[in-house]
């Protein structure tokens, strides 16, 4: 479990830490920081793309060496973003590091749900995401502060690093799940013909975007509408990370006893948050208490979207569970843009937290949605 959260550290820190260091982006680019946010889009989009292809085309490839070879891909990619000489070139090293994202979260979860005492699976699939949750603690103020310091850069170098250190630990703790069934491309694909595989990968789809259009543009926000220095807001960043691991620890909880009902509770209370950050916003205390909410509230969702899914995938559970984080990547990729859109419009930085509840609503629309038809039998 510690080496498969070790991977999920080091995708959180990459796939976080962007936001944080646009500023220094834009800056050491010679761009806009609405444009460094779509450095942030090509990384989602690589997840997008990945997590079907990946999971669908190695279906008969053993787990552990297939989660080796993930990291190991992932690993050249952040290296490549440290040595990318210009704007151009880092979209395309970011998308080819985010190819394996997906696809790695979804065997890893798959591999910890196998290993899980019984009635214990969203607490195993929860662990493998508290990797993800303490890289918001640790390893984005920590690589954020590098950037800040010793330039955007060095955040890079420091996932490849840990990439380095997860394909090791990997290698030395997994077994080799030799019991553990695979799959065919085929019977993988077939998760693509089940309406409920759909409504869910839409909820997360919808519902994320909503907090990564708040959390993209949060380093400006704190800075710029809430009065935090400069120099906090790697501070701010780690209060938002043990948010991710409050919640995902509740959202684990929370989906091994009641799984639909928690994930009705942990949207609503994401609807209200982001709601309240669009006033929050204006004064630094409430602000970071929020910021805290926001965190917490969204990582609660992740555990019971994931068991979800493999509960309605049947045996396509590889690429289901991949396409979940294909879903939250688009909420990535679509969050940073309309955050972007709004604030470009000149309706200032408090504005991706409205349009934000705007978004978290609409996933409760189609979560509840999704239920209705599960009680008439579609599936």
């Amino acid at each position: 479990m510690i080496a498969l959260a070790l991977g999920g550290f080091g995708i959180g820190t990459t796939e976080f830490v962007a936001m944080g260091l646009l500023p220094e982006m834009a800056a050491g680019l010679n761009i806009s920081e609405p444009t460094a946010g779509h450095v942030i889009s090509a990384y989602a989009l690589g997840v997008v793309v990945g997590a079907p292809l990946i999971a669908a085309l190695t279906a008969r490839v053993p787990r552990k060496h297939l989660l080796l070879a993930l990291m190991a891909a992932f690993t050249v990619g952040n290296a490549a973003s440290v040595f990318a000489p210009n704007y151009e070139t880092l979209m395309v090293a970011r998308f080819v590091a985010g190819l394996p994202h997906g696809a790695y979260f979804g065997v890893a979860s798959l591999v910890a749900a196998h290993l899980a005492a019984p009635g214990q699976r969203a607490k195993a699939v929860a662990m493998v995401m508290m990797g993800l949750s303490v890289a918001n603690v640790i390893g984005v103020p920590v690589a954020s502060a590098l950037g800040q310091h010793l330039g955007w850069r060095s955040a890079f170098t420091l996932v490849a690093v840990i990439g380095v250190a997860t394909v090791a630990a990997i290698w030395r703790w997994v077994p080799e799940l030799g019991a553990m069934r695979v799959t065919n491309p085929l019977t993988e694909l077939g998760a693509l013909r089940r309406p409920q595989v759909w409504m869910t990968l839409v909820v997360g789809m919808v519902g994320f975007g909503g907090m990564f259009a708040v959390y993209t543009y949060i380093s400006t926000t704190l800075t710029d509408v809430s009065g935090l220095s400069r120099s906090l807001v790697p501070v701010a960043l780690m209060i938002y990370g043990i948010g991710m691991v409050v919640g995902n620890f509740v959202g684990g909880w929370l989906a091994d006893r009641a799984l639909m009902p928690g994930l009705f509770a942990s949207m609503t209370t994401l609807v209200v948050v982001l709601a309240a950050f669009v006033v929050a916003s204006h004064n630094v205390v409430t602000a970071l208490v929020l910021v805290f909410a926001i965190g917490a509230a969204g990582s609660s969702m992740v555990p019971a979207l994931q068991t979800r899914l493999m509960d309605v995938a049947a045996d396509a559970q590889t690429l289901a569970a991949s396409l979940n984080h294909a879903a939250l990547n688009i909420a990535n990729a679509f969050g940073a843009w309309i955050g972007g859109v709004v604030i470009a419009a000149g309706y200032g930085y408090t504005a991706p937290a409205a349009m934000g509840a705007i978004l978290a609503v609409a996933g409760l629309v189609v979560l509840g949605f999704a239920v209705l038809l599960e009680r008439r039998g579609i599936r």
